[in-house]
């Protein structure tokens, strides 16, 4: 693990808003260490980083530490800064967050994926910058660095212990499905229907899937970001995937003030209790009730694994934007030194 060399002065964070805090300017920090986290409260690696971000800001605010979260917004209904205001209360954030919905301070920083971590070191220069899940240790280490570097000699606390099997040190983990977009700008529908822009199609299951496809059936509204369930009462909805993965997470949104309700089964049967996601209710009928336009928690499998995903709503309105997966640690080609 190695510092980058003074080359790059950190440009200002210019956002829209500000939650739990004012408008924090680097260059009234100097002397400070600055940590920057890029995040989206709808993606799932950065909802699992956070569980470091806050013990970084737990552990090192008496440090001078500067915290601070960008929150850069991957789709439209997440720009709403009442929306953010309730998932960082949701997350129990404390540190300063910004509202980059334009993007800004993203293209500034040259960022490229959810999560990035980047510290700035006392005198404003970017110094180490980290893409996605995992390295938090190495993170850690380079934050320790730069505090030697401001002049805090005495003993810092110790590294933080990792949180998860696929997070320690040499940990192999295995490749899961990659992330699905519904809605025709990035379409993952794997139906011969196809598409049509700002236009609702009778879409039919065709009983075979393949990988990284969702396939449809029942009319269905394509969106630009997602697909919109368009059937009239007593109709049905279904979205089907097959997936490789211990987790599954969707992002899924309702008309304001009304909640839909859709039906979760994986492999044919309902959710029980200890593969049900957090937001799903297990049962008969294992249901997610959804509300509030964000990631909703479906499957929490045991072990990482292969199945057949079907969501299922009579539910006219509901949006279905997109569905990513977690992996899980290789046990035989893991280790935990």
């Amino acid at each position: 693990m190695e510092l980058q060399p003074k080359h790059i002065r950190a440009p200002e964070l210019c956002g829209s808003d500000w939650l739990n805090s004012g408008p924090i300017l680097i260059r009234e920090h100097s002397g400070h260490v600055v940590l920057l986290d890029f995040w989206d409260y709808t993606c799932i690696s950065c909802i699992r980083a956070l569980d470091y971000v806050r013990d970084w800001h737990r552990k090192y605010r008496e440090f001078g530490v500067v915290i601070v979260g960008v929150h850069t917004p991957e789709f439209r209904f997440a720009r709403d800064v009442e929306r953010l205001r309730h998932a960082v209360r949701a997350a129990k954030i404390g540190y300063p967050v910004v509202l980059d919905n334009d993007a800004v301070v993203w293209s500034a920083f040259a960022v490229h994926a959810w999560p990035t971590r980047c510290l700035i070191d006392r005198d404003g220069y970017l110094r180490f910058v980290q893409h996605g899940e995992g390295g938090y240790i190495e993170f850690e280490r380079a934050l320790q660095l730069l505090l030697d570097e401001a002049g805090y000699h005495g003993e810092l606390p110790a590294l933080t212990e990792p949180k998860r099997e696929e997070d320690l040190p040499g940990a192999a983990c295995y490749r899961p499905t990659g992330k699905l977009y519904l809605g025709y700008l990035r379409s993952a529908v794997g139906n011969a229907e196809g598409i049509a822009a700002e236009s609702t199609i009778q879409y039919d299951d065709p009983g075979l899937y393949i990988p990284e496809r969702v396939y449809l059936a029942g009319k269905w509204f394509n969106e630009r970001e997602c697909v919109r369930f368009d059937g009239d009462k007593g109709e049905q909805g279904n979205l089907m995937l097959l997936y490789e993965a211990k987790e599954v997470s969707a992002v899924l949104q309702s008309v304001p003030g009304e909640a839909c309700e859709v039906r979760v089964e994986q492999d044919g049967a309902p959710l029980v209790r200890g593969v049900a996601g957090k937001d799903v209710h297990p049962g008969a009928e294992s249901i997610v009730l959804v509300d509030t336009p964000r990631l909703y928690r479906l499957v929490k499998n045991k072990e990482f694994g292969n199945h057949l995903l079907r969501l299922t709503t009579t539910s006219p309105r509901l949006k279905v934007f997109s569905f990513s997966f977690t992996t899980a640690a290789i046990p035989i080609l893991s280790t935990s030194n």
